[in-house]
């Protein structure tokens, strides 16, 4: 049943909220909702291994289809091909929650991370789009009334990215995100409904030291039972390195978007990066921002994840 329909629209040259009215629940479906570059994928095929129960390579852009992605497929093409799904499904989104609607019975898994390791990889990430990519974002942005002008190219330098991406916003109110959206203004809207019995919270750095402790804790959340046989097949199978190793079968549709294809998506996995390279003023006002906009509870486990701060769902504010 509909809780509530998506109470806010998204509109940037990547995504589009209003793609999300074309979608029909199933009871048990999943939604893997992120921030860009904090985990997605990786969640993506921690439940692809849950649901089949086998570590078979799938590929993950058509089994898990991204429904807010505005290019390169239509939306009926999209919901055609989620429909046509036998398997118990699971979809992936980079939108804030109030930017989705919100069913009783779908189960929405938010990953979190620390913004600067965010942006780090984006960085990597936006650099290595070709120029076909660039052109259908070009097009996407001039096509839209709401946006009216071709998409933003990130610098070379990432201290350079950071600073237009803690000052310069690209969603209506909202003055940071540059070409995608508030990263402040997305993890809150997870925050503040950490608590409902269908929404979980993960965090990369629990992911990252404790992969067994998280997929387990993700399959409970899941109603997944996983026979302890299986279980290390499925761990290697969602380990970062064999993901690299499988990456073009994994997202096939990434060879054809970034230069170095796969090998670039599946970058390094690696936090901390930023430290040498942003600069001390833009982190001081990164800290600002996250004090401005969350409480702290939220920010100690974006900041370093539940083995830091607690379970989002056990802790105040």
């Amino acid at each position: 049943m509909l809780v509530r329909p998506a109470s806010r629209e998204y509109r940037t040259w990547i995504v589009d909220s209003r793609r999300w009215n074309h979608y029909r629940p199933r009871p048990a479906d999943i939604v893997v909702a992120t921030y860009p570059k904090c985990g997605t994928t990786w969640m993506q095929q921690i439940v692809n291994l849950l649901i089949f129960q086998t570590p078979e390579v799938r590929p993950l852009d058509r089994i898990s289809p991204w429904i807010d992605r505005r290019v390169p497929a239509p939306i009926e093409d999209v919901i055609a091909s989620i429909e046509a799904q036998g398997h118990r499904r699971a979809l992936k989104s980079h939108l804030p929650l109030d930017g989705l609607p919100l069913y009783d019975e779908v189960r929405y898994i938010h990953v979190g991370r620390d913004g600067r390791d965010a942006v780090m990889s984006f960085h990597n990430h936006g650099t290595g789009f070709k120029e076909q990519v660039l052109a259908a974002l070009d097009g996407a942005g001039l096509a839209d009334e709401t946006i009216a002008r071709p998409y933003p190219r990130i610098p070379a330098d990432p201290a350079e990215y950071f600073a237009k991406w803690l000052r310069t916003g690209a969603v209506s109110g909202q003055s940071d995100g540059y070409q995608f959206m508030s990263y402040f203004d997305f993890e809150k809207t997870y925050w503040q409904e950490r608590q409902r019995p269908n929404i979980l919270l993960v965090h990369y750095n629990d992911m990252k030291a404790d992969l067994e402790g998280e997929m387990r804790r993700v399959a409970a959340f899941l109603d997944i039972a996983v026979s302890e046989k299986i279980l290390p097949s499925l761990l290697g199978a969602a380990s970062f390195e064999s993901m690299k190793r499988d990456g073009a079968a994994l997202m096939p549709g990434v060879t054809g978007m970034f230069n170095g294809g796969a090998e670039r998506f599946f970058n390094r996995a690696q936090n901390g990066r930023w430290k040498d390279v942003f600069r001390s003023e833009d982190l001081a006002a990164y800290d600002a921002k996250l004090a401005a906009t969350l409480p702290p509870a939220c920010i100690r486990w974006l900041e370093g994840g539940k083995r830091a701060a607690g379970d989002p769902r056990e802790v105040a504010g």
